[in-house]
């Protein structure tokens, strides 16, 4: 008798995200919105002192580390990486500037769940306010994006008009 291997704990997270972000136009948003937000907290943050959204970083990269999913680790080593460069570009707009987009991209975030016709996921449970960009990652990595489906109807797409971005 065959058993399958015990799913990892990052598996099961994102598959339980998954679950409220499976319409085409949710899934766009949030592939625009994660970054934005998390751009947003980072610059919110770094306002307050940098000191504060580098603790944040690395408190958030232990999380990354503790699912032992070595390619999102790397993915979100590097994604806080360009977070932090471009909050240091910002120089004295980051407060004004985060916190706009922070505004706006959960605007969106709501949106795109009335959409999806369910809740955020972190409505269940805070940690999935860190999946959010695991998802991201993982839409980016490996599930393959047509665009057409987000402008039309989703019925025209098929699998040889996909392309991976």
């Amino acid at each position: 008798m065959e058993h399958a291997a015990p799913q990892r704990r990052v598996d099961r997270l994102l598959a339980h995200y998954a679950e409220s972000h499976r319409h085409p136009t949710n899934e766009l948003i949030h592939v625009v919105a994660i970054p934005a937000i998390m751009l947003s907290i980072v610059g919110l943050l770094f306002a307050i002192h940098p000191w504060v959204a580098y603790a944040f970083v690395a408190v958030s990269l232990v999380y990354y580390a503790l699912l032992r999913a070595p390619v999102f680790f790397v993915v979100m080593l590097a994604w806080t990486g360009v977070l932090l460069a471009a909050v240091h570009a910002l120089g004295s707009l980051v407060l004004p500037v985060s916190a706009t987009v922070f505004v706006v991209g959960w605007i969106f975030q709501f949106i795109g769940h009335r959409i999806e016709g369910r809740k955020p996921s972190f409505f269940e449970d805070l940690q999935y306010l860190y999946v959010g960009p695991l998802f991201v990652a993982e839409l980016g990595l490996k599930k393959p994006i047509d665009p057409i489906r987000f402008i039309g109807n989703s019925r025209f797409s098929t699998p040889s008009n996909r392309v991976l971005i």
